[in-house]
C-alpha cells in the first residue's frame, strides 16, 4: 500500500522535465498539477520560464493537461491564455479526473506522466491510474490550509522511504 506514495522520479522544478527527460521515457502526455508545481499556490499567472517550458513540450508533440483540486475560476484565468486544457476541483487523488485527462489525451498509461508536488494527491492518484510519477519539490514552502495538514503526512511517508532505502535523493 505505501509503494502507491512513493514517485518514481524527483525533481527540483518542472523546468527539469525537458522534452528529452520525456522522451527518454517515451512519454507524450503530462498531467501536471497547478498549485505549487507550477506556480506558488497564491501566484495568478505562469512566470515566462513557465511558458516557455509549455511552448517546449508543445513543440515536441508533448500534450499537457493541468488537473487541479482548486476551483475552476483559479484554473481557467491560469490554463485559458496559454491554450492548455485544464480540469478543475478534480478531487484528487480520486481517479475521475486522471481517467477524464487520459481520455482526452487518448494515449496508453505508459505514455503519460503526472507531475505534482503532493505525495497525498498528486503521487499517489498517478501510481492509482497506473502513471509514471515525478515529484516536485513545492514552488513555495509555504501552503493553503488543508495543503499544511497532507504536508505533514507527507513529511513522515518520505522520511520512512528513506529509513528504508527507497528514496535516493537528498532535500535541498
Amino acid at each position: 500500500m505505501l509503494k502507491l506514495f512513493l514517485p518514481d522520479d524527483h525533481v527540483q522544478t518542472v523546468l527539469e522535465i525537458t522534452p528529452e527527460f520525456l522522451n527518454e521515457k517515451g512519454i507524450k502526455g503530462v498531467i501536471t498539477d497547478l498549485d505549487n508545481t507550477l506556480v506558488a499556490w497564491n501566484q495568478p499567472e505562469a512566470t515566462p520560464e513557465v511558458i516557455e517550458w509549455f511552448r517546449q513540450l508543445r513543440s515536441e508533440g508533448i500534450q499537457v493537461t493541468i488537473i487541479s483540486n482548486n476551483t475552476e475560476d483559479r484554473v481557467s484565468f491560469f490554463s485559458k491564455p496559454l491554450d492548455i486544457p485544464f480540469i478543475s476541483k478534480a478531487k484528487k487523488p480520486m481517479q475521475t479526473a486522471f481517467n477524464r485527462a487520459k481520455t482526452e489525451m487518448n494515449l496508453p498509461d505508459e505514455k503519460i506522466v503526472v507531475v505534482g508536488d503532493q505525495l497525498l494527491t498528486d503521487v499517489f492518484g498517478g501510481n492509482r491510474a497506473n502513471l509514471h510519477t515525478v515529484l516536485v519539490v513545492p514552488v513555495v514552502h509555504t501552503d493553503g490550509f488543508f495543503t499544511r495538514f497532507n504536508r505533514k503526512i507527507e513529511r513522515r511517508l518520505l522520511q520512512y522511504f528513506k529509513k528504508t532505502g527507497k528514496l535516493n535523493w537528498e532535500d535541498k
